[in-house]
């Protein structure tokens, strides 16, 4: 496979505020790659650059051989973006907002009918196309925003953050759409603060974290950066202090990391067995009750935490 995507030390600064500190990556034609970070990451002022939406401060990015900077309408040629917030107009019906777009996108005529058709059935609303925007779930109305991207069928296609405020059945349809996709042979790159998500899709993973790619690799590749490492989550009573029982944890012999986020503590250790009663202990001792403790194998949110200090939902 050869690289559709290319990223130079892409740097976006905001006066004194550096959101973006010098990232790197290459997507290869088939792919999909997913930016996996915390909210404030700099996942979406990344893909605002690469839509060239944002001039970056320095370095430069190639979409198909075209340079963000040098060739920006280049580039809008190659690619399709779902942003995170909904770009559609809730007093159109479906139909009605995916041909005010695909005109957008110079299609007309009988193309741009067969196309929408297209997409509706892709987006899996072709029953509920004469209904108007407003009248849909926060699920439909994103599926819509999905096919607004799609309508130019586009190489690369950009997915910020889909998942974000819907309901479960919704998010299965999203995630399962955007395997459809790359089975179509549509490359994607994909932003998400859900490890599972990340997990599920990706052919590789680019952990940022602060403005900075931290970690880039197959699930494989990045798991075994934390060893054979297992983690700890001990579920807590939402009165206990969490945090501070962390603090503790990390004097136990065996406890390479240990945080904190809302009633779960993390705790990331070689072998859990072998640190299990200590950690009962200091809870104990401390007067906190732990409700109950799940055992994980090495996983992404374990590699954000062996390489970061801090969980992937802070």
């Amino acid at each position: 496979m050869s690289a559709i995507l290319q990223v130079q030390n892409l740097v976006k600064n905001y006066g004194d505020f550096k959101a973006v500190k010098g990232v790197s990556f290459d997507i290869e034609e088939g792919e999909i790659f997913s930016l996996l970070g915390p909210n404030g990451a700099g996942k979406t002022t990344t893909i605002s650059m690469l839509s060239t939406l944002y001039a970056p401060t320095s370095g430069d990015a190639t979409i198909g051989g075209h340079s963000i900077t040098k060739d920006p309408m280049g580039v809008r040629g190659i690619i399709g973006v779902v942003p995170q917030d909904l770009a559609l107009y809730e007093d159109l019906t479906a139909r009605e907002n995916l041909i005010f777009w695909g005109q957008m996108y110079n299609l007309s005529g009988k193309s741009l009918t067969t196309r929408v058709d297209e997409v509706l059935e892709q987006i899996g609303l072709t029953d509920k196309a004469k209904d108007r925007v407003k009248t849909y779930s926060g699920g439909m109305k994103r599926r819509v925003n999905i096919g607004v991207g799609l309508l130019h069928k586009p190489r690369l296609l950009f997915m910020d953050e889909p998942t974000v405020g819907i309901d479960p059945q919704s998010r299965r349809a999203i995630l399962d759409t955007v395997k459809d996709l790359n089975n179509q042979g549509m490359t994607l790159l994909y932003t998400t603060h859900y490890m599972e998500e990340a997990e599920e899709l990706s052919h590789r993973v680019g952990i940022i974290d602060h403005g900075e790619m931290i970690a880039i690799g197959t699930q494989k590749e990045l798991t075994q950066q934390v060893g054979e490492a297992e983690t700890l989550i001990l579920h807590v009573g939402e009165n206990d202090d969490s945090e501070s029982l962390a603090k503790t944890l990390k004097d136990i012999q065996g406890v390479q990391q240990a945080t904190a986020v809302d009633h779960e503590v993390s705790v990331v250790c070689a072998e859990a067995e072998d640190v299990l009663a200590a950690v009962v202990t200091k809870a104990n001792d401390r007067g906190i009750k732990i409700r109950s403790i799940d055992i994980r194998e090495p996983n992404l949110e374990a590699v954000f935490l062996h390489l970061t200090g801090r969980a992937l939902r802070d």
